[in-house]
C-alpha cells in the first residue's frame, strides 16, 4: 500500500511538472481522467498477478467505462506515465511502458493480429507520443524517442529520435553525451 501511495505520488508530481493546466495534486486526483485509469489498472495488475484473470479484467473494464482509457491489467507500467487528453488510448496485453512516458489521446499499443507470446510494443523512458499514434507489434521504441501525431509505427526506433509518417521513418536523431555512450557500448 506504502508504494502504492508512493508511486500516485510520483505519477501527481510528473503532472504538475509537464501541465501547465494542472494548479494543484487535489484536482489532479481527482479531475484527471489517466490518474483514476492508473488506479483501476494498479488494482487489476495486482489481481493479474495473482491469476485472478476475471476479477482483473473486470477491473480493467470498469476502469475503461469511467475514462475512456484502456489498459490491458497484463501491461507492465512505469511510474510517471502522463496520459494527456487520454480518451480512446489503448495499451494491449504484453506492452511495456517505461517511466516518464507521454501519452496523448488515441494511441494505441497494440497488435499486429494473432501472434502469441510478446505481441505488443516496449516503450523506454522519457518517450512521447503524439495524438492518434499507433505504435505496432512487438517492436522497441527506444528511450528519449519523440513519436509525431498519427505516426504508425511498425519497427524500433533509435534512442533521442523523431519519427513521423505512415509507415513512421526517422527524421531526426540527437545525440547526448549518454546516448553516444549507450551507441558506442
Amino acid at each position: 500500500m506504502i508504494n502504492f501511495i508512493k508511486t500516485l505520488n510520483y505519477d501527481i508530481d510528473v503532472i504538475l511538472k509537464t501541465d501547465p493546466a494542472a494548479r494543484n495534486k487535489l484536482e489532479v486526483l481527482l479531475l484527471y481522467p489517466h490518474i483514476k485509469a492508473l488506479i483501476y489498472y494498479r488494482f487489476a495488475h495486482t489481481l493479474y498477478k495473482r491469476n485472478l484473470f476475471f476479477l482483473a479484467r473486470l477491473a480493467s473494464n470498469l476502469g475503461r467505462f469511467f475514462t475512456g482509457i484502456e489498459i490491458h491489467p497484463g501491461a507492465t507500467i512505469g511510474k510517471g506515465l502522463f496520459i494527456d487528453h487520454g480518451m480512446g488510448v489503448v495499451i494491449g496485453e504484453t506492452s511495456e511502458v517505461g517511466d516518464n512516458v507521454t501519452l496523448y489521446q488515441g494511441v494505441t499499443l497494440g497488435g499486429t493480429g494473432n501472434e502469441e507470446g510478446k505481441r505488443h510494443p516496449t516503450v523506454g523512458n522519457n518517450v512521447v507520443i503524439g495524438a492518434g499514434a499507433k505504435i505496432l507489434g512487438n517492436i522497441y521504441i527506444a528511450d528519449g524517442t519523440k513519436v509525431g501525431a498519427n505516426a504508425v509505427v511498425l519497427k524500433s526506433t533509435n534512442i533521442n529520435s523523431t519519427v513521423v509518417g505512415i509507415p513512421a521513418k526517422e527524421v531526426k536523431r540527437t545525440l547526448t553525451e549518454a546516448s553516444l555512450i549507450e551507441f558506442v557500448i
